[in-house]
């Protein structure tokens, strides 16, 4: 499998498409990251100018420079210098051909098809050779990054951002409810059953139970900032139980805390069904 798989040329204040270079495999992930390319282009206005989105075998990386960004998915084992390397030269060749009137100005996608076959030409070099062909150097891209490192983020903190962009925050957290997460899954039940224990037994010594019904919440339900959430959630029943020492044996204790402990673990590693979405490209 090639190092540099896909490349995307986007305007960045709307996310418009302006060139592409042509995939030939089909590959389930390739396929995957090339659909949330299109969901990275509309929030590119509100992310860092160089930002990479992580995968299990393909990464998504990005460089946004004058207006327009660059876009790459790249095997994981590409190392990030190169990567935006390849982005480095990938603008001075856009740049070359294509002035900033002319971004400006499109007004329909892949307006700039003529510039698919130099993505194509440019990504293959890299491919064959593994460095850099045009102005830029690896080294000072390496210096670059050591002084400015890409900013790591997530699917999650993108549709975040999308959301601020396109004013809905408050809409999608409010309907975060009735997003689908994966199935509920039998360690999952056995948390819920135990949390359920918990604010029971606190019930009866009539001390604190809420922490443990936000964290059957937490679970059950879609939230955004959840893993935040989650942990304060934790460090609230840590602390209510020490607060408790004296009171309850350590027995006692031990079991509150590691059930709150197990109940988080669930949490965070339940995540949300992939959704299709149609990237165009």
């Amino acid at each position: 499998m090639p190092l540099i798989l896909f490349a995307f040329v986007v305007r960045v204040r709307d996310g418009l498409p302006l060139s592409a270079s042509t995939d030939f495999l089909h590959d389930k992930e390739l396929q995957e990251r090339k659909q949330q390319l299109k969901v990275i282009s509309k929030s590119l206005s509100l992310l860092p100018e160089r930002g990479t989105v992580k995968g299990h075998e393909l990464n998504i990386h990005f460089l946004s420079s004058e207006g327009v960004s660059y876009m790459a998915v790249c095997a994981c084992s590409l190392p990030a210098a190169k990567a935006f390397c390849f982005l480095e030269d990938l603008r001075w060749e856009f740049t070359a051909c294509f002035d900033n009137s002319a971004v400006t100005l499109a007004s329909r996608s892949y307006p700039f098809l003529e510039f698919d076959s130099a993505i194509q030409k440019l990504q293959q070099h890299y491919n064959q050779k593994g460095g850099p062909s045009l102005e830029v150097t690896l080294a000072e891209v390496q210096e670059d990054l050591r002084i400015s490192p890409p900013q790591v983020l997530t699917m999650e903190d993108v549709a975040l951002t999308n959301g601020a962009a396109n004013g809905h925050v408050e809409q999608a957290a409010a309907s975060g409810q009735s997003q689908r997460l994966e199935p509920i899954t039998a360690p999952g039940i056995l948390s819920l059953v135990l949390n359920i224990m918990c604010a029971a037994l606190n019930l009866i010594r009539g001390v604190h139970l809420i922490e443990y019904t936000f964290q059957c919440h937490l679970y059950l339900f879609h939230t955004c900032q959840k893993k935040l959430k989650a942990f304060t959630l934790l460090t609230l029943i840590i602390l209510c139980n020490a607060f408790l020492f004296g009171l309850r044996n350590i027995w006692q204790l031990v079991f509150h805390m590691s059930v709150a402990c197990l109940s988080t673990l669930l949490t965070l590693h339940r995540k949300l069904l992939d959704k299709n979405l149609d990237c165009g490209v």
